[in-house]
């Protein structure tokens, strides 16, 4: 039952492929609909409803991607996330909250998450995330991200090539983390516009543009092999 086991959940067996996700939301309404999605994925799926049971759980060892809130009863989503990393908890975190403001999406990536979904969202893309983060499962937590011959820090706002590095501006970071983040998918200019801008920004499909020639720049002024690429009518991705 959700969030009302006794003791620890049992360890999946050697063999085992099916992903298993924790999901800490303390909306149980919002949380029974996210163990049904999984469900309805072929993935197991267990939900607890305060911060200190989503610790713990997530301390197991046993889950493939954690579905983390930020706003919890007992222990909020920024501390949870915090002390897995500094416990060398490696799980891929997913940040799922109505908080939509850039200082607590910054907080989030810095405390150690993967990555940031505001709420609505779409269930597909939620699953596109969480396949995206499954794949990465098992990886070292660094506090950069790499694509062909550029590394991104996720800290100093930098993106290196070799000896050569340039700083970027909030929003050039932000287009570029989605895009490193999800570099085997084209991510279309409205995602862009709501994870970058916001959801009440007036911001169009230019501001898009514009950003993506600063950073086609940037690229360009450190020697890169890597191109971001368009994809007509649909977005951008990486290329290497």
């Amino acid at each position: 039952m959700m969030g009302k086991r006794v003791g620890k959940p049992s360890r999946k067996q050697k063999g085992d492929e099916i992903l298993r996700i924790l999901i800490v939301e303390d909306e149980k309404r919002l949380a029974e609909t996210l163990v049904q999605i999984m469900t309805e994925h072929k993935y197991t799926a267990d939900a607890v409803f305060d911060g200190e049971s989503g610790f713990d759980y997530a301390m197991s060892g046993i889950y493939d991607v954690i579905v983390l809130d930020v706003m919890l009863p007992k222990r909020d989503g920024f501390s949870v996330v915090r002390e897995m990393r500094r416990q060398r908890n490696a799980t891929p975190v997913l940040m799922l909250t109505a908080r939509d403001e850039i200082p607590d999406k910054v907080t989030g990536l810095d405390c150690g998450a993967d990555d940031y979904l505001t709420k609505p969202f779409s269930p597909d893309e939620l699953m596109a995330r969480i396949r995206a983060l499954s794949r990465r499962q098992g990886e070292v937590i660094s506090n950069e991200l790499t694509f062909g011959d550029l590394t991104l820090s996720l800290s100093a706002y930098s993106l290196q090539c070799g000896a050569k590095s340039v700083h970027l501006g909030f929003k050039e970071f932000e287009v570029l983390r989605l895009l490193m983040t999800n570099s085997s998918m084209v991510i279309p200019k409205e995602d862009l516009l709501v994870k970058v801008w916001g959801t009440e920004s007036n911001a169009e499909d230019n501001n898009v543009e514009v950003y993506i020639s600063f950073l086609r720049k940037k690229i360009a002024f450190l020697g890169s092999h890597v191109s971001i690429i368009a994809v007509r009518k649909i977005g951008y991705r990486l290329e290497e």
